[in-house]
């Protein structure tokens, strides 16, 4: 009986509280409020600058993909891999690759351009 009382009190004292924070797991997200009808020079170009173009942009892009102009992320909507990959969906490979998930409002802001009709604007 002694060992059980014993094994709940170590059991309790290692549950402790724990509370992630955002800002410290992902870095900008303080800063980052939905937008109704996202614009893709103003809302969602900056976001890949930001986020993709250290390694897809340029005349070398790494695997051949480019986001740095509307008509090459288009191909990246429509194929449905950009989506998959900012969102580390199964079958995608992850994006930014070794990272973590871009802040989910950023990951919405492009989705939302896309249900939106993936305007040039």
């Amino acid at each position: 009986m002694k060992a059980y009382f014993i094994f709940i009190i170590v059991a309790l004292s290692m549950s402790g509280c724990y509370y992630d924070n955002a800002a410290l797991l992902y870095p900008g997200s303080e800063n980052c409020s939905p937008v109704a009808n996202p614009s893709f020079s103003a809302d969602i170009l900056p976001i890949l600058n930001a986020k993709c173009n250290n390694c897809h942009s340029g005349t070398s892009p790494s695997v051949g993909i480019r986001l740095d102009s509307y008509t090459e992320v288009v191909k990246y909507v429509n194929d449905k891999s950009l989506v998959g990959s900012i969102n580390h969906a199964s079958g995608y490979s992850a994006m930014p690759k070794g990272g973590f998930k871009m802040p989910t409002c950023e990951i919405q802001k492009i989705q939302d351009w896309i249900i939106d009709g993936t305007l040039n604007n």
